[in-house]
């Protein structure tokens, strides 16, 4: 059977400046639909059963001079049972705004390269983009989209929106296959990147429970036949800042094990300095979020720009603690849990100091909106620099460093000399980092003593340490705290 359904479309669209919402136009959408079915065997035995005329179009009337004011800046949140003319209205609003919107079912993806290869003109753009959605974890960026989850999609769908440069970001059946705690999460970054950037977004879908983080300027909500409803709101007064699921979570003392359970979460998981105080982030019994306050080092070269004293090491571990980690679980991140974790544990950590040494923060600076102040760009030493240098120029690369296994693959084609050359170079400055991975517990070293480990490390040891010659040749950010009513001095 060959139906003639939705053969013709009608629409018609009247639009008026308003008179008191500046910016915006006024619509009267009129959209109908006409229906034939084909006359066949069975459906004239159908018709003749119920009394039914085939041969007569019938029209059915989905939006009858439905009045819709909306703008280019507007959060439109369409909702409606499925079949009762959601999509067709957003469909004719993509039409309305034609060359100025972009489809989140429509954006270009590669889907079997690591996504920070996919999106910005370079690394740090890519950083930036991907953090913007909550994809700011080193092990993610280096997934493909195949390989992420759900709500990872998702949220790599919006920073292409966001890359896209359009005005209005557009998105049918929004949400709709996702768990409702990560659609919420998703809802809420959504509309906050669009407000931030200026942005326009229409959505639809079934789901009505999105109101409260989506925070829209428009909600029409569709049922069947010509009944519409539409809802105007103004969100800085009607609604909350903050995401629905951060308010369910609960900052509470933690220990340990509580790190464990999320130290797969970050790229420095496998060791932890002695910690001073452990806090984390509870939903429902869960942790979701961990933040270690650690003893500081006893030499961090940017220091000197927050303390006017250098400090005798007993006064260091007394009055500094260092935030060695900071870990949101995957599905919680971009709500601003992370900012949360250590704007309600600074003053609870147990000392009047705070440092924290970090190279996310030149993308994300939730350290500095939850109180701390950015002291200075701290580089690398001049010994790791010379270090990772005479690595380059035994065939090292330095961005493909991090990865273990193709230090292994560069040790195993070197010649002896060669690779006596990469213990040199390893041996030149014993930085308590490295002598930690390598002899344990000891922290400091003499240069002779380094040079006997490196003699009987393995291969597998050496590639280890040069990835760590990586992680320290990076750029951090220094980031300061203290109390109120402390004065700084030795």
């Amino acid at each position: 059977m060959k139906s003639r359904r939705l053969k013709k479309e009608f629409l018609e669209i009247r639009s008026l400046e308003s008179t008191f919402i500046p910016k915006k136009r006024k619509y009267l959408i009129n959209i109908a639909y006409k229906t034939g079915v084909e006359l066949t065997p069975r459906t004239s035995e159908i018709a003749k059963a119920f009394g039914l005329g085939l041969e007569e179009e019938k029209e059915f009337v989905i939006y009858d001079n439905f009045e819709l004011e909306i703008g280019e800046e507007d959060i439109v949140y369409v909702t409606g049972d499925s079949g009762s003319g959601k999509s067709v209205l957003l469909k004719k609003l993509k039409e309305i705004f034609k060359g100025k919107t972009a489809d989140m079912d429509a954006v270009e993806i590669e889907e079997e390269k690591p996504i920070i290869e996919t999106i910005g003109e370079n690394v740090e753009e890519a950083i930036e983009f991907l953090s913007r959605v909550g994809l700011n974890d080193a092990f993610i960026f280096l997934r493909k989209y195949s390989e992420l989850s759900d709500g990872q999609k998702y949220r790599y769908r919006l920073a292409k929106l966001v890359k896209s440069e359009a005005k209005i970001w557009v998105c049918d059946e929004f949400c709709s296959l996702l768990d409702r705690e990560t659609a919420k999460i998703v809802a809420y970054n959504m509309q906050k990147l669009a407000r931030k950037l200026r942005k326009g977004v229409f959505v639809a879908t079934c789901h009505t429970d999105l109101l409260e983080d989506l925070k829209p300027n428009v909600h029409i909500h569709k049922k069947f036949g010509r009944e519409v409803s539409v809802q105007y709101y103004v969100p800085k007064e009607e609604f909350d800042s903050e995401c629905s699921v951060l308010k369910e979570i609960k900052i509470e003392l933690g220990n340990r094990q509580d790190y464990s359970r999320l130290a797969g979460f970050h790229y420095r998981s496998h060791r932890l300095p002695p910690s001073r105080r452990i806090f984390k982030a509870v939903k429902n019994g869960e942790t979701v979020g961990v933040i270690v306050y650690s003893y500081p080092a006893l030499t961090v070269s940017s220091r000197k720009y927050a303390l006017k004293e250098k400090l005798s090491l007993q006064k260091l571990n007394k009055r500094l603690s260092c935030i060695s980690r900071v870990i949101v679980h995957p599905k919680y991140r971009s709500i601003g849990l992370g900012q949360r974790l250590v704007r309600e544990t600074l003053a609870r950590c147990g000392t009047p100091y705070v440092e924290a040494v970090a190279v996310m923060a030149k993308y994300n600076p939730f350290f500095e909106k939850a109180g701390m102040r950015r002291i200075t760009m701290q580089k690398p030493s001049k010994q790791i620099v010379e270090m990772a240098n005479r690595l380059l120029k035994l065939g090292f690369n330095l961005e493909k460093m991090s990865s273990k296994t193709y230090n292994l693959e560069i040790l195993s084609g070197l010649s002896e000399k060669e690779l006596e050359e990469v213990r040199e170079a390893l041996a030149s400055y014993p930085h308590p980092r490295l002598v930690r991975h390598l002899a344990g517990k000891s922290m400091f070293m003499d240069r002779a003593s380094w040079r006997k480990i490196l003699e009987k490390a393995s291969m597998e040891k050496l590639a280890s340490l040069i990835r760590l010659v990586s992680i320290l040749s990076q750029t951090k950010v220094y980031l300061f705290w203290q109390r109120e009513e402390t004065k700084i001095d030795g």
